[in-house]
């Protein structure tokens, strides 16, 4: 007999609502199974996923904008002695980074091997002159030949310098600068970033993470090696991490990425910083810590890149980082822009630096769930050091050892808005979907057996 009474009707609806509550329980962790499994499996690069697609494509412009080091006082330095005094121009932008990976091979290992080709084109509408600007620089021949040459042979050097009209500065064109010119002294061409255009970076060799998903896109071996070979220390020479470009999914921000910079020759760390909005998407920001360029004196671990204990004070500068040993013997340090988090004594022998954090870190925006960097802003600057020389004549009123800033970059790139919507299309909304769901069905359930209770 079947049962009409209010009581049974009653007793029905708190089962259902019951049931609901339950199945909102259950779809919690299974929601999150599926999230994980799918995000897992798009993370893994190999073609058809959506990591592969990304990791692939050059669609996102990379551009590397150049500010320049305008030397103000040339004759007082070479005459006098003087603080050179400098002011920047810029930025001169180039897009970089525009074509895609080369050879790229799949391994029995799983790993992936590719190379990326560079060229810079460049893009007038974004910078504030032409490539013809002109600046007042350190001549790279004159410091460089003063850095690799031993005192006895200065005699010889100053001759060669005075017998071609060479000075310890020069005007040169911002394209001569970064990418080359022909140098009287050397007889060869000679410029920042010489050679660029039509060269390559690698081979690498990543993980994929087919087997592991933790170890995605970490770097196995970069020209053939699983280490670096030029700072002469098992610490120094690790390869460590990515390339920057992404992570493993699910990222945790109490613990540090490590990626690997062919620019600077070394593996570095960023911590987490803030999170922040990205187009409608939340990223975790992060950023490279003071430790990271630190004196020995502060950071120990930094003992192994300290290559030149006259040049640095006996290790005790912080801030440069002499990569000679890595740029066929170019006496050329980097540093963060206006030396920011540097000793306060290199701002002190160049006058007009204003170091500004906003503008002159380092740092990633990564979506946590996925590990995409989806923003990003690497800027480092170029400097030489030159200093005083009794036999040579443009250096002999030069007091101390100075390292002069030549140029900084920040190499850029962020999603565009028809990407972040796609973004936020395929995987965001359909996580919210999943968890809007999930609430609607618990507050639902219990909402419903919470009523019925009240009418019993």
């Amino acid at each position: 007999m079947g049962c009409f009474s209010i009581k049974c009707g009653l007793l029905a609806g708190s089962v259902f609502g019951a049931v609901i509550a339950i199945l909102g329980g259950i779809l919690i962790p299974v929601g999150d199974m599926i999230i994980e499994r799918t995000v897992k499996k798009e993370a893994v690069i190999e073609p058809g996923t959506t990591a592969y697609d990304n990791w692939a494509s050059s669609e996102i412009a990379v551009y590397r904008q150049f500010w320049l080091f305008d030397v103000k006082n040339p004759q007082q330095v070479v005459q006098e002695g003087a603080f050179p005094e400098v002011q920047e121009k810029g930025p001169y932008t180039y897009k970089t980074r525009y074509l895609p990976k080369a050879n790229v091979t799949f391994n029995p290992n799983n790993t992936a091997s590719f190379v990326l080709p560079m060229g810079a084109i460049f893009e007038p509408s974004m910078s504030v002159g032409p490539e013809e600007d002109t600046v007042t620089t350190l001549n790279l021949a004159v410091a460089g030949a003063y850095s690799l040459l031993p005192p006895a042979s200065h005699i010889l050097l100053d001759m060669v310098i005075n017998s071609t009209n060479s000075s310890l500065f020069q005007h040169r064109t911002v394209k001569e600068l970064l990418w080359g010119y022909n140098d009287p002294i050397l007889k060869d061409t000679i410029g920042l970033f010489s050679p660029y255009n039509g060269t390559s970076d690698g081979p690498y060799n990543i993980f994929t993470g087919k087997d592991d998903i933790s170890k995605v896109s970490i770097i196995d071996r970069w020209r053939g090696e699983t280490k670096l070979s030029f700072w002469n220390d098992t610490y120094c020479d690790m390869i460590n991490g990515t390339d920057g470009s992404s992570f493993a999914p699910f990222v945790d921000k109490d613990v540090p990425l490590y990626f690997f910079s062919s620019d600077i020759c070394r593996s570095v760390s960023a911590s987490y910083e803030a999170t922040m909005n990205l187009k409608g998407i939340e990223v975790y920001r992060y950023s490279l810590l003071p430790s990271t360029l630190a004196s020995p004196v502060d950071n120990p671990d930094n003992k192994c890149f300290c290559r030149n204990y006259e040049t640095t004070k006996n290790c005790t500068l912080a801030g440069a980082l002499d990569i000679s040993s890595c740029s066929d013997g170019r006496p050329v340090f980097i540093s963060l822009p206006h030396f920011l988090q540097g000793s306060e004594y290199l701002r002190e022998v160049v006058l007009g630096l204003h170091p500004d954090e906003e503008h002159h870190k380092t740092f990633l925006d990564v979506e946590p769930i996925t590990g995409f960097t989806l923003n990003f802003a690497k800027r480092i600057q170029a400097n030489m050091m030159y200093g005083p020389a009794k036999d040579i004549t443009v250096l002999n009123k030069v007091k101390d050892y100075t390292l002069l800033p030549l140029a900084w970059l920040n190499e850029t790139a962020t999603l565009d808005d028809k990407t972040a919507d796609m973004f936020k299309r395929e995987l965001i909304s359909r996580i919210d979907m999943l968890e809007i769901v999930q609430q609607v069905l618990l507050i639902a359930g219990t909402s419903r057996g919470r009523a019925h209770g009240n009418y019993s």
